[in-house]
């Protein structure tokens, strides 16, 4: 897909990785959807970012855990450009509990932790699939996360959604080819405050000198370094779908007791 006057969606775009994803597609000349739950700011701060590069900008208000306000979002693109040609299911939410601490979760952490995160995402799939289609073609890349591969993250609920959003990402591959491609990203540590709030500054700094001191690569993702394999998947695999791709340094291939996203 030629990213340049293309419009994308991206879920959760107020700051971090979405944030991160759609000021690099507006440097390729793609218009963007920005999208926030509860922070107007962040998003309105991330659009001026893009419009700065020469593209247009839609902030879109929308919790992806409602069906209706999915439907907004893509609305909000229809009514703005007439397309729609990629999205990017980056809102997420998680509730910081040690694995251990089995008490610690409740059906309602499962069901608010799986409502944005794999819910949301097979809401915005399924809210952006018709109009992609009617112009030929469509890329969806899911930002799931390490934790759906190994288990370990920042909270059981946490891991279970991503691990279920993974492979729903397999099932959407199969049923929307051959107009979209479905592909999903797992990062694992990835720099940044909300990382830090949820495990506190010293349990981040821990963290993450462990992981670069003790995975095979010596590095910690970044929300750009996520954001640059989004619009790999977005833009330079024509031929791939169904792909799972691992953006740990390597962390997955050994025991890493803070490896969490």
């Amino acid at each position: 897909m030629d990213l340049q006057d293309a419009v994308v969606i991206v879920t959760g775009s107020s700051s971090g990785v979405g944030a991160a994803c759609a000021r690099q597609l507006a440097e390729r000349g793609c218009n963007v959807v920005i999208n926030y739950a509860h922070n107007a700011d962040g998003a309105e701060h991330t659009a001026a970012e893009c419009q700065v590069l020469g593209v247009g900008s839609e902030v879109v208000k929308a919790d992806v855990a409602n069906d209706e306000e999915c439907g907004a979002l893509v609305a909000a693109a229809e009514t703005r450009w007439g397309r729609l040609d990629g999205l990017v299911n980056n809102a997420g939410t998680t509730k910081f509990c040690d694995h251990a601490d089995l008490a610690g979760l409740d059906a309602e952490d499962f069901q608010h932790i799986y409502g944005v995160n794999t819910i949301g995402a097979f809401q915005m799939a399924r809210a952006a699939a018709p109009l992609m289609r009617r112009g030929g073609a469509g890329s969806i890349v899911n930002v799931a996360s390490i934790a759906g591969v190994t288990g370990l993250g920042s909270s059981i609920a946490y891991a279970a959604s991503k691990g279920a959003m993974i492979t729903m990402g397999l099932s959407l591959a199969r049923v929307l080819g051959p107009e979209i491609r479905v592909n999903t990203v797992c990062p694992g540590f990835i720099q940044g405050e909300r990382l830090a709030e949820g495990m506190g500054e010293e349990g981040y700094r821990l963290a993450k000198e462990f992981l670069e001191a003790n995975t095979p690569l010596q590095v910690s993702a970044t929300p750009d370094t996520v954001a640059e394999a989004i619009l790999y998947f977005l833009s330079g695999a024509g031929i791939v779908t169904g792909e799972t791709l691992l953006l740990d340094g390597g962390s997955h291939l050994q025991q890493m007791p803070f490896a969490r996203r």
